[in-house]
């Protein structure tokens, strides 16, 4: 008889998974509910989103869980990887979104979010096997993170009137 790779089996993990995501819809849930719900625009209250989401995470975490009890995740395909997690990658997107956290009031949203979105890519390339030296591909996710952060913080501040960490008080950067 061939023993299990792992002592759990894989419905007890897929179900694990569904209950996980389960557990995170109800803590969003518990979280919205002390956001107050008096109405902004359009009649919507800035609790709107989170309930939301928490309700469709509820949803996804439900169709997991029934999915995994009655016969697994079907068709999944396996894995390319060798199933070990790639710790370089992982320090790379950690450290975009920690220097965003830590650099957004001091350089801005645009160019925090761009520095983000370079560290990431570079993570994410670099598990791949994909990450080539030079300074080509840093300055292609720079502008490609600057195209994607500008439009973003534009939208909030100048449609939305949502105030965002800027780079100048005039509001455009």
């Amino acid at each position: 008889m061939k023993q299990p790779a792992h002592p759990l089996s894989a419905t007890v993990l897929q179900t694990l998974v569904g209950a996980g995501v389960i557990v995170l819809a109800l803590g969003l849930a518990a979280g919205a509910a002390f956001i107050p719900s008096s109405a902004g625009y359009a009649g919507v209250g800035p609790n709107f989103l989170p309930w939301l989401v928490a309700v469709a995470l509820l949803l996804c975490g439900g169709f997991m869980v029934r999915e995994a009890r009655t016969g697994g995740f079907r068709d999944m395909e396996e894995s390319a990887g060798d199933g070990r997690p790639y710790w370089p990658g992982f320090v790379w997107m950690s450290a975009g979104l920690l220097a965003n956290a830590a650099l957004i009031t001091t350089i801005g949203f645009i160019l925090s979010c761009a520095l983000c979105f370079v560290l990431a890519a570079r993570g994410l390339r670099s598990a791949e096997g994909q990450s080539a030296p030079g300074l080509k591909p840093w300055l292609n996710d720079a502008v490609t993170g600057l195209l994607i952060a500008a439009p973003v913080y534009w939208m909030f501040t100048q449609f939305l009137a949502i105030n965002l960490p800027g780079l100048t008080q005039s509001g455009w950067l």
